[in-house]
């Protein structure tokens, strides 16, 4: 799923899923604690509370692993996480986004730039790769659960941006700031999502060369393992 975050195409690489497991639980387990620490534990008013546990059930961690992130929030007080995005170029000039959630950010910004230039690429200024991308929501439902005709019309008078359909699922595209409200409506269908979350989508896909994919791969990696390192976007096609 080219351009997609870590957790868009990790879901359907079950090998790597159980490799790296313990790493995703503790990501996750991390933004449910920050997202609880700056707002209400109540899910229904905090949206980001809210995105952090679907993704979480998302990936199949236990609820009582949620509920310790949650409870953590009060005793974590003392430790404080920032959200930042780091902007960088890959091998072949291929567009890097990367979400992070970092009580250091000259660490992150240290281990980043250092697996960038492992691959002959180089951590960039603020919005240096940003206009290669639009920030958007993103929702897939299973075809099972609706047809290619009710999901448009319904995404449609939801006030998405966008609906696509291929041979296994519904991908509906909403602006940022309507992420929510289409969501709250799409909900009136179906609550067993695929995928819902934001995005930094590509606006163009750059060709690479076949030779050049395992660099690519071996840096999409190393970016993704890296604690701080929560979505990592690129606008390569890979395959």
């Amino acid at each position: 799923m080219a351009g997609h975050s870590h957790w868009a195409g990790i879901k359907h690489k079950k090998g790597k899923q159980d490799k790296l497991r313990s790493k995703i639980f503790s990501k996750i387990s991390r933004e449910i604690t920050v997202a609880a620490k700056l707002g209400s534990k109540d899910p229904s008013i905090n949206h980001r509370l809210r995105a952090a546990i679907e993704v979480a059930k998302e990936a199949n961690m236990p609820k009582d692993n949620i509920n310790r992130a949650i409870s953590k929030s009060e005793v974590d007080k003392n430790q404080n996480f920032q959200s930042l995005r780091y902007e960088g170029f890959g091998p072949k000039n291929v567009a890097l986004i990367m979400e992070t959630l970092t009580e250091n950010k000259n660490r992150t910004a240290a281990s980043i730039r250092a697996i960038l230039q492992k691959h002959g690429g180089n951590l960039g200024n603020s919005g240096s790769t940003a206009h290669f991308f639009y920030n958007c929501g993103v929702i897939q439902i299973e075809k099972k659960y609706i047809s290619d005709e009710k999901v448009l019309e319904f995404a449609i008078n939801a006030g998405a941006k966008d609906c696509k359909s291929d041979k296994s699922f519904h991908e509906i595209i909403t602006k940022k700031e309507d992420f929510y409200k289409v969501k709250n409506e799409i909900e009136k269908l179906t609550k067993d999502f695929i995928y819902s979350n934001m995005e930094w989508r590509p606006y163009n896909l750059i060709n690479i060369p076949r030779e050049n994919f395992k660099d690519i791969e071996n840096m999409l990696e190393l970016l993704q393992e890296d604690d701080d390192v929560q979505n990592v976007f690129h606008n390569c096609k890979l395959g």
